[in-house]
């Protein structure tokens, strides 16, 4: 049997299951795995069934089990099953090796009276079998001579030994079990589930003694009878084959779920941006990401965390090649990806009302190409339907209205019983374009009033138009380009804030749990990312971030109290939570949303507004009021809480330190305001000059440790952290200064591996390892050739370089040993870096 010839509702209930994030996959032996035979002694599982409860077992949280009636040892011997698979014999009484419950002398009495008696019944009948176990002996009468003598011992077994004292009785096929303890399968499952912390499980079994198993099951469990007879089980199949094919499915189901076919590698994701949305689209056109109505909201498709049944929108040649390349349209956000004979464009349309996100895909070329549209809102945890009309879907279920136009398309729509899928063949002609536009927070499929050549023209001179505009240095021109866009592409135009990045939890370790939500504005990375495009000749994005800085401040008694991210809106994050219905990137799990970070205490941020501000005011030649007042208010911050402990820069949970980088960003909001504030004749309040030199002081007494001969983490050890390079590059200290070069290179010694540079190698509380992050090596390369290394910077800027993706993005870490990327993508922080890099070396 095939899966496609399963019942329907229980290929559905299989297809749920498989997306629980705690698996337990429990069967019954005889009559389930192995065919029932006239000698029990030759019952052999099907080797199908072995096989896919091996592969189940070597799965992420999944777990398989054998629940059986026999002996445990007698089970290992005759099923052969591999280690992986948890045995359990004596319907529930003996766990893996050894027997779980030690005989007293007592319940050893009365298991060899039991033998005796049922020895006594058993005599001179023909074909009647005992089976003697650690706990009990069981009469077989499924080969006695005739069924009457059958169901004559029976009755003398019920009748007799049945009703003693202490004695458990489970009755199965032609067989009756007494045991000298409880046995009971629906426990075994129980103490299984216990053990392993399954969220669901499902249990086959074709016996009366599985019946118990099945009453335990409930929620979203699944249990399946084999064979006829009423039973608790809500789904029935035929036979051991049809069992082989329920497990062949559910690990098909899993390992999909789990792991999507294959994870597309992070730095090869490319993102469509229009300053209000955001996008990815894999190599091979799919598009993976989608959030709406915000980019920080839940996602449509969510493929990239979950593999296909997240959600994805996919374009392909109908007889499959591997395409040739994929590249933005120079100086756009508009994708190109290209096969032989098929060219699909991609881009998110502008002048939008901000509550639509509309997504163009035109197909070009003279070969039929496939699309499988699968929307999933609310990260798949919708259930959707889709309405074929006459110029294309209309998706049903979501809270927000959603269309896909696309005139001319005849769509197959399928459905796996709780989500329906799109499915079309077209065949583009010369000058004859296969049109599909993505339309979400409206239900109008009517016709756009512009061609889609005009709005694809529009939407690249958006982008082409800024980048004219720019200021690029000459080291890698184009890739500093892209970056600016990049960074441009994160910015949330309604709000004036700007991501740290364009996704949550892809993994900084795969397999890990260090999975984050960066799809919010932090004050530092916002900042850093505004001075960025400042430092280009792009001025904009730096006042709208000011302003939505300014409508935060409003809302707060003061700005000592500013957390250290917002929602693109500036309001406050909600609680940070887990989505157990993704698997995650590679199954990396969990997927989150929201950031605990959000409650943390971060004296750093200030610096980089106050640096930003000097930025955009010496590039403009003039200081408004209202950024006067900006820095103002960071200095404020700074004087009321610089001698606190802080979560530093990479918000780790545990206990507060005084962390040498956030002082050094504390004296730099300082610094910077003194040295404003006399550039352009502003009134200076009178304590910060002696304010600045009290945290310098007190940076270089507690931050510097004689033994490491470097600036440490913290106050408190002689750990190292790559963000105490600030001391040098913020000029607390000159970069001449002996301690300064000393803590490069003892930082380089430590946390440089190759072509990356960790953030530190200490215990931060959470299990798992980490990649090196692009920007610590940015800062490393600024540390080089501000201690005369020239050679070095340029050395380590041409690795960073290599990391890129073939589109020229980067995410936020590499790892050197596994030579891949890793952490949320784009990263702001990692092209900021690349940007000040190529400036340095420029120069």
């Amino acid at each position: 049997m095939t899966a496609e010839a399963l019942p329907a509702e229980l290929r559905r209930a299989i297809v749920q299951l498989a997306r629980t994030p705690r698996l337990l996959v429990a069967s019954d032996y005889d009559g389930t795995l192995a065919p029932i035979v006239a000698d029990p002694e030759q019952a052999r599982p099907l080797p199908e069934s072995v096989n896919a409860l091996r592969s189940l077992a070597s799965l992420h949280e999944t777990t398989s089990a054998v629940i059986s009636g026999r002996a445990l040892r007698d089970l290992a011997t005759l099923s052969r099953l591999p280690g992986e698979v948890h045995l359990v014999g004596s319907h529930g009484s003996e766990f893996d090796v050894g027997f779980v419950h030690a005989l007293d002398a007592e319940a050893k009495a009365l298991l060899r009276r039991l033998e005796a008696e049922l020895e006594g019944i058993a005599d001179g009948h023909e074909g009647v079998q005992l089976e003697v176990k650690p706990a009990s002996v069981a009469v077989h009468v499924r080969r006695a001579a005739s069924p009457e003598i059958g169901e004559a011992v029976l009755s003398a077994v019920r009748s007799g030994p049945c009703t003693w004292e202490g004695v458990q009785v489970t009755e199965g096929k032609a067989v009756i079990e007494l045991a000298v303890v409880e046995t009971n399968k629906g426990q075994a499952l129980d103490i299984l589930r216990h053990q392993v912390g399954a969220t669901a499980a499902i249990f086959l079994g074709d016996d009366v003694t599985d019946e118990k198993a099945f009453a335990r099951l409930s929620g979203p469990d699944v249990g399946i009878r084999v064979g006829v007879g009423e039973s608790l089980a809500e789904h029935y199949v035929s036979d051991p084959s049809d069992v082989a094919t329920v497990l062949a499915f559910l690990l098909e189901e899993r390992r999909a779920w789990l792991h999507g076919d294959q994870a597309v590698p992070i730095e090869r994701l490319t993102m469509l941006a229009n300053e209000r949305s955001v996008a990815l689209v894999t190599p091979d056109a799919k598009v993976n990401w989608l959030c709406h109505p915000e980019p920080d909201s839940a996602a449509i498709f969510a493929d990239l965390l979950g593999g296909p049944a997240a959600g994805h929108f996919s374009i392909k040649p109908e007889h499959g090649s591997l395409p040739l390349g994929q590249r933005y349209l120079p100086g756009t956000m508009i994708v190109e990806t290209r096969w032989s004979r098929l060219l699909v464009s991609d881009y998110l349309e502008h002048n939008l009302p901000s509550h639509r996100t509309d997504l163009v895909r035109r197909i070009s070329g003279s070969t039929n190409a496939v699309i499988t549209f699968a929307p999933r809102p609310e990260f798949g945890q919708v259930p959707v339907r889709l309405l074929r009309e006459r110029d294309g879907l209309r998706v049903v279920g979501t809270s927000d209205p959603m269309v896909l136009r696309s005139p001319g398309v005849d769509w197959e729509i399928t459905s796996d019983g709780q989500q329906e899928t799109a499915r079309a063949v077209v065949r583009p002609r010369e000058g004859a374009p296969v049109l599909l536009e993505l339309r979400c927070g409206t239900d109008d499929l009517s016709e756009h009033p512009l061609a889609e050549s005009v709005r694809r023209d529009l939407a690249a001179g958006y982008w082409s138009d800024w980048a004219a505009g720019l200021k690029l240095p000459r080291v890698q021109t184009d890739l500093v380009l892209r970056s600016a866009l990049t960074l441009r592409g994160l910015v949330h135009k309604d709000s004036g804030s700007i991501m740290a990045a364009a996704t949550t939890s892809l993994p900084e370790e795969l397999g890990g749990i260090r999975n984050w939500d960066y799809r919010y504005c932090w004050l530092r990375d916002g900042a850093m990312t505004a001075a960025a495009l400042v430092s280009v000749g792009s001025y904009a994005e730096a006042d709208d971030f000011l302003a939505w800085l300014h409508r935060v401040l409003e809302t707060i008694p003061g700005p000592e109290r500013l957390h250290p991210l917002y929602t693109l809106h500036g309001t406050q994050l909600g609680a940070e939570a887990v989505i157990d219905t993704l698997p995650g990137y590679a199954g990396s799990r969990p997927v989150r949303v929201g950031n605990l970070a959000n409650q943390q205490v971060q004296l750093d941020v200030f610096g980089p507004v106050v640096d930003l501000v000097v930025q955009l005011a010496t590039a403009r030649g003039s200081l408004s009021d209202a950024d006067w007042a900006m820095v103002q208010a960071m200095a404020e911050a700074v004087s009321r809480r610089w001698h606190e402990p802080d979560h530093g820069i990479w918000e780790e949970r545990h206990a507060p330190r005084h962390h040498v980088y956030s002082k050094v960003m504390c004296w730099l909001t300082i610094d910077r305001a003194v040295k404003l504030g006399e550039q352009f004749g502003r009134a200076l309040d009178p304590s910060w000059v002696p304010l600045r030199d009290t945290i310098a002081t007190d940076v270089l007494k507690n931050g510097w440790n004689d033994e490491v001969q470097s600036f440490t983490t913290a106050y408190d050890g002689d750990d190292l952290d790559a963000a105490s390079l600030f001391v040098g590059l913020s000029g607390l200290i000159d970069p001449t200064d002996e301690r300064f070069q000393s803590t490069v290179t003892a930082i380089e010694a430590e946390l440089r591996s190759g072509c990356t540079v960790y953030r530190y190698r200490r215990d931060d509380g959470l299990p798992g390892d980490e990649g090196g992050f692009h920007l610590c090596a940015a800062w490393m390369i600024e540390a080089y050739l501000l201690t005369g290394r020239r050679d070095e910077a340029e050395e380590l800027f041409g690795q960073i370089v290599a990391a890129a993706g073939p589109t020229g993005l980067l995410p936020e870490e590499y790892d050197p040993i596994a030579e891949r990327s890793l952490g949320n993508h784009p990263q702001a922080y990692s092209h900021l870096g690349l940007i000040r890099c190529a400036q340095l070396l420029s120069q």
